[in-house]
């Protein structure tokens, strides 16, 4: 089954690329996908590992408890702030 991973902002530059798919074998939570891209090693475990990241899925503000499903499109960002 295959997800969509986008990253945006300084999690994009931590990153070196804009996104990727990734192939899973099941319904996960983001945090299920959090934990196979850290698998990978650097700089997935660094950057990913950060608490305050924000997660969407299908463009959606979402929590890492949520379930990705096949064809769904995660993306990453750091926290934003206004003013």
């Amino acid at each position: 089954m295959m997800i969509d991973i986008l990253y945006f902002a300084s999690v994009k530059e931590r990153m070196g690329i804009a996104g990727e798919s990734v192939d899973i074998e099941q319904s996960i939570t983001g945090e299920g996908l959090i934990d196979i891209l850290s698998d990978k090693g650097e700089p997935w475990l660094s950057v990913l590992s950060d608490s305050r990241l924000l997660v969407a899925i299908n463009q959606e503000m979402a929590s890492l408890e949520d379930g990705i499903v096949e064809g769904d499109e995660v993306a990453f960002f750091p926290p934003v702030t206004g003013g």
